[in-house]
């Protein structure tokens, strides 16, 4: 009888535990942006790893496993992959996601890892169940790994224009306040990057939304950045700018 009592007591403590950890990996944040075709859905999934969810229709933009957690999460109708760093790109993880008509689009760099990808340059733009898909570029124009050797040379990876309805969503990817995204017009929502020495600073942020000005932003990818600076720099701009846990 005893022997029973301390199985019985150990299986229920095993059953907590497990039960505690699962509980213990925090989920996404959500946060719901109307268009004239019903709410988008944001997930925050972590670092530079984001989910759009529209009318059932799901896109996962860079997932990566070590930015936080997919359990529960749905499967991609579209896949998007800004460049092949391995904080942007996890194979792995797209093999789970990807479903037989799952569409998968990235940059050249990215292609021989993910057979059957479809190869978007800056420029490109294509159109998958009525949400267009647009490619810009994305760059280094100050910091480098070395002399000459920029950590995101140009010409190499993507951020991408995700326009849903009446609604324009822009995810740059690891860049720098280049001149193309200054040119960018009509976005509502943008994600930028801010972590030093591969992308932006708070004030390379700030100088970017000044000129193209989206009414919402998110900054991503910031590391240990204090994102407090960015909601200084742009107060009483306009922009409304939005903090998440997206280091």
């Amino acid at each position: 009888m005893k022997s029973r009592v301390l199985i019985l007591i150990s299986v229920t403590i095993f059953y907590f535990t497990m039960t505690a950890a699962a509980f213990s990996q925090k989920m996404p944040e959500v946060d719901r942006i109307h268009t004239s075709a019903g709410d988008v859905e944001m997930f925050f999934i972590g670092h530079g790893s984001l989910m759009f969810r529209h009318e059932g229709f799901v896109i996962h933009i860079d997932p990566v496993s070590s930015s936080g957690n997919y359990e529960g999460l749905p499967a991609a109708d579209l896949v998007l992959v800004t460049h092949e760093h391995y904080d942007h790109l996890d194979t792995d993880l797209i093999k789970k996601l990807r479903k037989k008509e799952t569409v998968l689009i990235c940059n050249p760099a990215s292609a021989p890892e993910l057979p059957g990808s479809r190869i978007m340059k800056a420029g490109d733009k294509v159109i998958v169940s009525n949400i267009t898909i647009e490619a810009v570029p994305a760059y280094n124009i100050v910091h480098e790994r070395a002399k000459g050797q920029p950590f995101h040379p140009k010409g190499s990876g993507n951020g991408y224009v995700i326009s849903i309805a009446d609604k324009r969503f822009y995810v740059a990817g690891d860049t720098e306040n280049i001149p193309e995204m200054k040119n960018l017009s009509n976005i509502d929502v943008a994600f930028l990057p801010m972590n030093l020495p591969y992308t932006m600073t708070p004030e390379m942020v700030a100088d970017a939304a000044k000129t193209f000005k989206p009414a919402i932003l998110y900054p991503y990818h910031y590391g240990e950045t204090n994102t407090g600076e960015i909601k200084r720099l742009l107060k009483d701009t306009g922009i409304e700018v939005r903090i998440r846990e997206l280091k």
